[in-house]
């Protein structure tokens, strides 16, 4: 009896435990005070749910990674008031443009942010890539666990739109294209 108590007070433990995520939804668990987590090998990544919300550039009009289906994508969370977030600006565009050709779209989630700054921000450094205006971070709700205070953040999704990697701090070009072109190079169909 004692043996079937202890067995059935580790099953209540770990159920309580348990992500609501769907199965074979991404989740983050934490970066164990990393500042880049890269999941590996594929089949151990997480199915990001669409992200969308509205273009920051073109009000009324909604943007979502459902439209990038099979494509790599690149979420950049950024806002104009922070200074991390100028400085990684050019890094990023030197990404997009390079990673273009082999199927990767890069989308920027701005956050916590006026629309005139956030639209003179994207104007005055040319960012080559479409936004989210998202002020109060709906968009991110998706991300079950992860820390929407964490600006910059990048997360790179592969071409089933399971997360690859995160970055929690502005990239360098070094950093982020790397990771990038061997995502952008695997197989479509992983598992």
């Amino acid at each position: 009896m004692r043996a079937l108590l202890l067995v059935l007070a580790t099953l209540l433990l770990v159920a309580g435990c348990s992500s609501d995520a769907p199965e074979g939804e991404f989740t983050f668990g934490g970066a164990g005070g990393r500042t880049t987590v890269v999941y590996d090998p594929p089949e151990t990544r997480g199915v990001l749910p669409p992200v969308s919300g509205e273009s920051l550039l073109e009000p009324g009009r909604q943007l979502s990674t459902e439209a990038w289906r099979g494509q790599v994508v690149v979420l950049n969370v950024w806002g104009s008031w922070c200074g991390p977030c100028r400085a990684e600006a050019d890094a990023l565009d030197q990404v997009a443009v390079a990673s273009a050709p082999r199927g990767v779209q890069f989308l920027g989630i701005d956050v916590r942010d006026q629309r005139s700054a956030a639209a003179d921000f994207v104007r005055d450094r040319g960012v080559v890539y479409p936004s989210i205006f998202d002020p109060p971070g709906r968009s991110l709700l998706v991300l079950r666990g992860y820390p929407r205070n964490a600006v910059p953040s990048t997360i790179v999704l592969d071409r089933q739109h399971r997360v690859a990697a995160v970055f929690l701090t502005a990239v360098l070009a070094s950093d982020l294209q790397p990771v990038v072109d061997r995502v952008a190079a695997e197989p479509a169909r992983a598992s």
